[in-house]
């Protein structure tokens, strides 16, 4: 089996579209796992991949790029909650949010924490997707370490965490603000009307063409003056292709 191959068996047994990827960057990163987990073809890879569920795991962690924090970059969020307060907050009664790619939740978390802060008494509809079961299982659950919480303000831990053990758990007020799906960036259908889309730390894996589709289907869901919050790697240079304006230097709005 060639990597052609591989990443076939991947779509159909998997649901998940290695050909968005680049290519390079996906072959040495699926190479460093073979070597990490001692096999030395791809044929060896897929047998143990076939009868061994943990191992399944640690390959779609791998491949979907579960790592996040909460508050990833505080200056870039702090920019964000100011374009809260200050764009969508101030014309509209609630908000829709989409966190995409959600990880293990630390953004959309940290996200209905902010609002909370700035309209305590509203209710906003914040939707969490993420390609992998196992990882929104984990967001569902709430539950975090010091290197996830790193950023987190000291009244905010007051706030809304309970600390047990060395493990931070996200308060029940904060988690019920949020809804998890499971959804797929590349195969799938897009939600309308959003007020603030979320995905950060995603797309700049994958390929030019998958890359356009993502943002002209991202500008296709927001309401107009809606805000798309992107990673601190992720400059969208030719964010008006996709009818977009710069908000800052992270942050662009659609027209």
């Amino acid at each position: 089996m060639d990597m052609l191959q591989f990443e076939q068996w991947v779509l159909k047994d998997f649901g998940i579209n290695l050909s968005a990827y680049k290519s390079n960057q996906l072959h040495r990163r699926i190479n460093s796992l073979m070597a990490r987990v001692g096999v030395g073809t791809i044929d060896e890879y897929v047998a143990l991949l076939k009868k061994d569920q943990s191992q399944r795991q640690k390959f779609l962690d791998f491949i979907t790029i579960n790592v996040s924090e909460f508050f990833r970059n505080p200056e870039i969020f702090e920019d964000l909650k100011a374009k809260l307060r200050d764009e969508l907050l101030k014309n509209r009664s609630s908000i829709k949010i989409w966190s995409a790619a959600c990880s293990i939740g630390a953004e959309p978390y940290s996200i209905a924490m902010y609002l909370n802060e700035l309209s305590p008494s509203v209710s906003h509809k914040i939707i969490a997707t993420d390609i992998d079961s196992t990882i929104l299982e984990k967001a569902k659950k709430g539950e975090y370490v010091v290197s996830e919480i790193k950023n987190v303000k000291q009244d905010y831990i007051n706030k809304y965490f309970t600390v047990q053990g060395d493990k931070y758990i996200i308060s029940p007020k904060i988690k019920n603000m949020v809804t998890f799906k499971k959804h797929d960036l590349i195969l799938e259908n897009y939600e309308k009307d959003f007020d603030l889309i979320v995905c950060r730390n995603v797309v700049i894996y994958f390929n030019q063409d998958v890359k356009d589709a993502i943002y002209k289907k991202f500008s296709q869901s927001l309401k107009k003056g809606g805000l798309l919050f992107v990673g601190a790697t992720e400059s969208i240079y030719n964010y008006k292709d996709y009818g977009f304006e710069k908000a800052s230097t992270f942050i662009y709005r659609k027209l």
